[in-house]
């Protein structure tokens, strides 16, 4: 037991990130693209996360497909640190197998932190002053908390939570600007998001958790029984020959739910600390043209483009030559066997086309 560690970290790398497709597929998925930045998501992430814990507390789990691929582009993490899913079964089988994995080196009151592994962050000293305040929440209590980001626009591809602006028990935490939880709230319309935002009272949900090893246990058990009683069952199995075997059953028997859907908004002792840092889950190609530097036209173009007399375009050129003349709002995306042509405002509906895709059993691309 190492009783000297009180706080560790999961990313979760099993997303596929279909909205940035065909940049982003299933064998070469969105974490492991260069998108904004210099380093891969994943890359920047563990590079993010580096400066707030011990690089042997750093955990990342990803599925079997995607193993080599991050050993290759993450080198600064222990081998022994990649945890491997059979295949991608949502956010709360992620966390409870790292759980069921690291509960014999870590004590109970030991924080677990989980980010997803595809999100950008900027202003990181206010960034790790949230994770502190964080850290000091859940582990001075029997507290679930989750990290709220100020909105700065309605945003229809987030989720939100409404928080309660009167004052917690712990006037320190309150000052800190922890609040207790009224709502989780999914993607909503643009109506709906335009309510949120003049409301006051709602954060952008930015899928960081929070929790001690026993606090987690303890919320999995309640209101999660259906997946809690295999994962618990696991931990008899570990170091067992028979014990990747045994994963890979319990994934094909349990539901796919996210930790959100799962706990967060069932749960009644779920704190939120308000943040101010700036945040994106990058989670479509309008995100990514909003995030990107523009020429004097408002345009972001990458490679190979010949653009005349176009306006508020993102073009990325990767495999030939891209010529685009006297258009707007446009995003046009190329990659080595694939090519997206979108209006801007509507890269939320390129799932379908991978969608599509995976209905007509169009797996190479």
């Amino acid at each position: 037991m190492t009783d000297n560690k009180n706080k560790v970290a999961i990313i979760m790398a099993g997303g596929l990130g279909a909205r940035l497709w065909p940049k982003s597929t299933e064998k070469n998925p969105k974490q492991f693209v260069y998108l904004l930045d210099e380093g891969t998501m994943i890359q920047n992430t563990v590079d993010r996360l580096l400066g707030f814990f011990d690089p042997e507390d750093i955990y990342i789990v990803c599925t079997s497909l995607h193993h080599t691929l991050l050993t290759e582009q993450v080198s600064k993490l222990a081998h022994e640190n990649i945890i491997i899913e059979p295949f991608g079964r949502n956010t709360a089988s992620c966390i409870a197998l790292t759980a069921v994995l690291l509960g014999k080196k870590y004590s109970p009151n030991t924080v677990i932190f989980s980010f997803p592994s595809d999100h950008v962050i900027y202003n990181k000293g206010e960034f790790y002053q949230s994770l502190e305040t964080a850290f000091n929440t859940a582990y001075q209590a029997d507290r679930i908390v989750t990290i709220g980001i100020q909105p700065s626009r309605p945003e229809t591809g987030y989720g939100y939570i409404q928080i309660k602006n009167d004052e917690i028990p712990d006037s320190e935490l309150h000052s800190q600007g922890v609040r207790a939880t009224t709502t989780f709230a999914e993607k909503p319309d643009i109506a709906t998001a335009q309510r949120f935002i003049e409301s006051g009272d709602f954060l952008w949900n930015s899928g960081i958790c929070i929790w001690s090893f026993s606090t987690f246990w303890s919320a999995l058990d309640k209101y999660m029984k259906e997946i809690s009683i295999y994962f618990r069952q696991l931990e008899s199995s570990i170091g067992k020959e028979s014990f990747n075997k045994e994963i890979e059953i319990i994934y094909r028997q349990i539901p796919d739910i996210s930790i959100d859907f799962g706990i967060l908004e069932k749960a009644d002792n779920v704190f939120v600390v308000q943040s101010s840092f700036r945040w994106s889950d990058v989670g479509n190609w309008d995100e990514v043209y909003r995030l990107s530097m523009k020429d004097a036209r408002n345009n972001v173009i990458i490679g190979d483009v010949i653009s005349v007399n176009n306006n508020n375009c993102f073009v990325s050129a990767s495999e030939r030559i891209i010529g685009i003349v006297g258009v707007k709002d446009l995003i046009v995306i190329d990659s080595e066997d694939s090519l997206l042509v979108c209006k801007r405002g509507h890269s939320e509906e390129v799932k379908s086309i991978t969608d599509y895709m995976r209905r007509k059993h169009i797996n190479k691309f």
